[in-house]
């Protein structure tokens, strides 16, 4: 005989808490099926000791036993095999940052809607099934929110939808029945608007504030960048002159040592001179002497007084009036150049001092920033110092 065929609604085996598949299914006593753990974890949550049916609202005293239902849970095992031999629905996988939806089991799905009431929140196919158990049973629902745990109350378990200016605190209507009694309270919402006027005008400060850095922040690399130009040019024009400077004391060297060498040659010709003038005279004298010590062995004494005649009118007319200085120094052109080193010397110690002088220190807000200024007669005066000429000054003449 044939087996019959009965098409049963899928939604007949969806849990009404966990909005899955029924899991270990049992039946309370109205008749409404749930998953062992979800109908236990309702009833373990209330505190009064009253029990009832999520679906119906029916109460129950004493708390009733669970016992599994055979039958449901052979048809959620056939609806399973049923269900994974189909293709897989579309799905959107949840993501870093996105909010996970608390019924899907195996891979989590997007959550797009929380329920307050249920404290969960659910993807598309799980919120369209809380839809058509819970449409107009006062299941609210707000955009998907992680935060659902942190919008109910940790002791009472209801919705945090007061807020009490007293404690500076958002608090639940049990809490102000309770300990927050005749406290000053207004709705979330209400203190939501005050506390948001305030944020605004705090903004309005912030961004001020911000604009303000802003400005200075621009004002300070527009001065950092001047302060760097001025600083190049300072450092260009200081080596051009400073090169200009080196040119001139190695032109003024060169002088000095072509005039000692020119001195030096002088001198030296003179001194040769004279040399090989006196040297002449010193063997004209020896030949003499020679010929006076011949002259005095002689025998012939007519020859002898004829010949001492003639030799002593030749010493008279010799001449011996040479003046040279043994010790030729250049000590006073030393001297010079010495003084002109410690003329040198002290005037750029002044000007070095004069300068950082001049330099002004400015503290802009909470920065120092340095700026420095050079005397503008500077390159003149040391022009003038050392004798160079500047086209700024056609009068003026090297010394």
């Amino acid at each position: 005989m044939a087996e019959a065929s009965i098409s049963v609604d899928q939604d007949q085996f969806i849990c009404s808490v966990c909005l899955d598949l029924l899991q270990d299914p049992v039946t309370v006593p109205c008749g409404h099926n749930y998953c062992k753990k979800c109908i236990t974890d309702v009833w373990d949550f209330d505190k009064k000791g009253i029990y009832r049916c999520p679906s119906c609202k029916q109460s129950f005293a004493p708390r009733p036993g669970l016992g599994k239902n055979l039958v449901i849970a052979e048809m959620v095992e056939k609806l399973k095999k049923t269900r994974s031999q189909a293709a897989p629905p579309a799905s959107v996988h949840t993501g870093s940052g996105d909010v996970q939806c608390d019924s899907c089991t195996g891979i989590k799905q997007k959550a797009v809607k929380s329920c307050l009431e249920c404290r969960s929140s659910y993807c598309q196919n799980h919120l369209d099934q809380h839809e058509s158990l819970f449409r107009g049973k006062g299941h609210d629902l707000m955009d998907v929110t992680g935060r659902l745990q942190e919008m109910m109350c940790s002791r009472h378990g209801k919705i945090l939808e007061i807020y009490c200016r007293t404690d500076q605190r958002c608090i639940c209507m049990l809490c102000l029945v309770d300990e927050h009694k005749n406290h000053d309270t207004v709705s979330t919402s209400a203190a939501r608007t005050e506390k948001q006027k305030h944020l605004g005008e705090t903004q309005i400060k912030l961004n001020q504030k911000i604009q303000k850095k802003e400005k200075d922040i621009q004002e300070l690399r527009e001065a950092v960048a001047s302060h760097k130009r001025s600083a190049q040019t300072a450092v260009e024009d200081s080596e051009k002159i400073f090169t200009e400077l080196v040119r001139f004391i190695e032109k003024r060297r060169s002088e000095v040592m072509k005039m000692i060498r020119d001195q030096e040659r002088a001198a030296v010709s003179r001194a040769e001179i004279k040399l090989e003038r006196l040297e002449k005279e010193i063997n004209e004298l020896k030949k003499r002497d020679a010929e006076l010590k011949q002259l005095s062995h002689t025998q012939d004494h007519v020859h002898f007084l004829q010949s001492l005649s003639s030799a002593s009118i030749s010493l008279s007319g010799s001449t011996d009036g040479y003046s040279v200085s043994p010790h030729l120094t250049f000590s006073d052109v030393v001297n010079s150049v010495s003084q002109f080193r410690d003329k040198l010397q002290q005037f750029c110690r002044e000007e070095t001092e004069q300068m950082t002088e001049t330099g002004r220190f400015i503290c802009i807000h909470s920065y120092l920033f340095i700026k420095c200024e050079f005397p503008l007669d500077m390159r003149i005066n040391l022009q003038m110092c050392f004798g160079v000429c500047s086209e700024n000054h056609p009068g003026h003449h090297c010394s």
